[in-house]
């Protein structure tokens, strides 16, 4: 399955790569074809309101976000990891998440959701912050259930965990990583259909 892995953090095999590494192994495990897109070393401008996707629901800007809006129209799996700064999400995930406007009004105003697929659409976001405050698992969490949401990712699994903050800490938390690991097998499973 063609899995979109969207990494927000700016530093370098710290713990959001880390807990990622153990999510995309799981998911490789069961077959996923997974593009990394490490937003960090991305030209990804933020939003500028333009108003230039509005009747189109084509962003009017030209940067590397055209490689991610082709894998979100065409992937079925998407994972997301940023750590979490200042309760929220990083600037580099927030830039890309922002940029997919565009998406929102497809689907909302123009009335044209991405389409499911056979395989259906859904997605993995994982989070990892330094200081132990709930409203950071919180508000990055909204915002990437918007993000899923936005995209035509009915469904997706959360994990963020707190208190992890020099570079390497997540290590000291096996289950953390387990959990990550399982997270990514789990993505790659085919939602059973549910009656109307």
């Amino acid at each position: 399955m063609k899995t979109a892995v969207f990494m927000g953090s700016p530093r370098s095999k710290g713990n959001t790569q880390l807990l990622l590494e153990e999510a995309m192994r799981g998911a490789g495990q069961k077959g996923a074809q997974i593009t990394l897109f490490e937003l960090n070393a991305m030209k990804i401008r933020g939003c500028q309101d333009c108003g230039g996707c509005v009747e189109s629901g084509i962003c009017a800007m030209e940067d590397d976000m055209e490689k991610i809006y082709l894998a979100i129209r065409e992937y079925s799996r998407f994972i997301l990891a940023s750590p979490i700064f200042f309760v929220g999400v990083s600037a580099q995930a927030k830039a890309m998440i922002d940029r997919c406007q565009c998406f929102w009004y497809e689907k909302y105003i123009l009335k044209k959701p991405l389409p499911q697929g056979p395989d259906g659409r859904a997605g993995l976001f994982l989070s990892v912050g330094g200081m132990g405050r709930v409203e950071g698992k919180d508000c990055s969490g909204a915002t990437a259930k918007a993000f899923f949401r936005t995209i035509s990712v009915p469904d997706h699994q959360a994990l963020c965990y707190l208190g992890v903050d020099a570079r390497g800490d997540i290590l000291k938390q096996p289950q953390a990583l387990k959990e990550a690991f399982e997270a990514g097998r789990k993505l790659m499973e085919i939602p059973k259909k549910t009656k109307p």
